[in-house]
C-alpha cells in the first residue's frame, strides 16, 4: 500500500531540513490534522492559520481588502497572499494555503460548488492552482486537502509540474 501523503511530504520536509506553515480556509485545519498524525511532524511543521472569514484572512494573514473585494476570497491572489504572508509569519521555508467552496452553499457566478483553489509559497516562487472538486462537503474538504499535499509533494520532489505556465 502505498504511503499517505503527509507522510512522504513529512520524509522529504525532514531530510531537506525545510519547516512548513498552512494557511487554511475551507479545510478548517485539514492540512494540519493530516501533517500531525504523523509521528514526529514538529521536526518541520511549524504550525497554521485557520482564517475562515474575511476578516480573520487579513487580521491573521495581511490579506488585502483590495484582493478580497477585486477577487473574492476563492482566488488565486488570495490564496498567493494567505501562503505568502504565513510563510512570512511563522518564517517558515515553504506555505501552502488553500480557499474554496466546499458547499452546499456558497456558489458564486463563475465559481460553483467545489471550486477549490490552493497556494504554495517558497523562497523561490510562489505557484496556485484551481480546482473543481464534485463531492460533498466533507469529500471537497478532503479533496482540497490532499490537492494541497500533493503540491508540496509536486515541489519537494523536485519542482515537478509546478512549471508557471501550468500553474
Amino acid at each position: 500500500m502505498d504511503e499517505p501523503l503527509e507522510v512522504k511530504v513529512g520524509q522529504l520536509l525532514r531530510t531537506a531540513g525545510l519547516k512548513l506553515a498552512t494557511a487554511e480556509s475551507c479545510t478548517g485545519g485539514l492540512i494540519g490534522h493530516r501533517l500531525t498524525e504523523v509521528p514526529g511532524s514538529s521536526d518541520y511543521f511549524l504550525g497554521g492559520v485557520i482564517a475562515y472569514a474575511y476578516e480573520a484572512k487579513v487580521a491573521l494573514l495581511g490579506v488585502s481588502w483590495d484582493t478580497l473585494k477585486a477577487h473574492g476570497a476563492v482566488s488565486r491572489e488570495t490564496v498567493l497572499e494567505m501562503a505568502q504572508d504565513v510563510r512570512r509569519a511563522l518564517a517558515a521555508d515553504l506555505a501552502v494555503s488553500v480557499s474554496g467552496i466546499a458547499g452546499p452553499s456558497g456558489a458564486q457566478p463563475g465559481k460553483p460548488l467545489g471550486t477549490t483553489w490552493v497556494g504554495l509559497a517558497a523562497q523561490d516562487g510562489a505557484w496556485a492552482r484551481l480546482f473543481w472538486f464534485s463531492g460533498d462537503r466533507s469529500g471537497n474538504k478532503a479533496s482540497a486537502a490532499q490537492a494541497a499535499l500533493q503540491l508540496l509533494l509536486d515541489y519537494l520532489e523536485g519542482g515537478r509540474a509546478l512549471d508557471k505556465n501550468h500553474w
